[in-house]
């Protein structure tokens, strides 16, 4: 099918207009990444008949024979039973640590660090890592918490899928399209 798609100049690159994916139950996929896709996969999932389409942009994709406007909402028809825990990564840390230096409160120069070093004994876990400012990591260096005088300022834990859901709301993507704005934040609690 050959497909023009009108307003172009706003649809330049794959990422213009993309479609946040919701589960079955109407919540997204991942806050953080946002889970999202591109216009053309969006298409193609509703033509195979994966989604539904929940909202809409205002521009349009057409043929000689067809048009449809661009998905900017749509669910999964069938349900992704989300995983409890997360995988261990250095971005999940980050994530898990709301982007800070648990040691200072910087935001900048992250790296990660071994509360009881390496050195000690220490091994690369959830409950062993932390995020950390270059600067903090070297002063810290092998040492133990206490003889380095720096304690993390909150204990190093294995977070849930919810908690890093929770924590990647306070960080929103540079844009939001107005249309996704119900199912974002749904689950939080209204102000009076």
């Amino acid at each position: 099918m050959n497909v023009h798609v009108q307003n172009a100049t706003k649809l330049a690159s794959p990422e213009a207009c993309p479609a946040l994916v919701l589960n079955a139950d109407y919540r997204p996929l991942s806050y953080f990444p946002l889970s999202l896709w591109s216009w053309q996969d969006a298409i193609k999932a509703v033509f195979l008949d994966r989604v539904n389409i929940v909202s809409e942009y205002e521009q349009a994709v057409h043929s000689p024979s067809f048009e449809m406007r661009l998905p900017s909402v749509v669910s999964l028809k069938s349900y992704i039973k989300p995983a409890l825990y997360p995988a261990f990564t250095r971005f999940n840390v980050f994530l898990r640590d709301r982007f800070e230096c648990q040691y200072c409160g910087v935001s900048h120069d992250l790296t990660f660090d071994h509360v009881i070093p390496r050195s000690r004994g220490g091994q690369t876990t959830w409950e062993n890592v932390v995020a950390a400012c270059s600067p903090c990591n070297l002063k810290k260096g092998g040492r133990m918490p206490a003889h380095a005088e720096m304690f993390p300022s909150q204990r190093p834990y294995r977070p849930t899928v919810h908690d890093l859901h929770r924590n990647g709301r306070a960080f929103p993507p540079n844009y939001l399209h107005e249309s996704w704005m119900d199912y974002l934040y749904w689950d939080t609690e209204l102000e009076p």
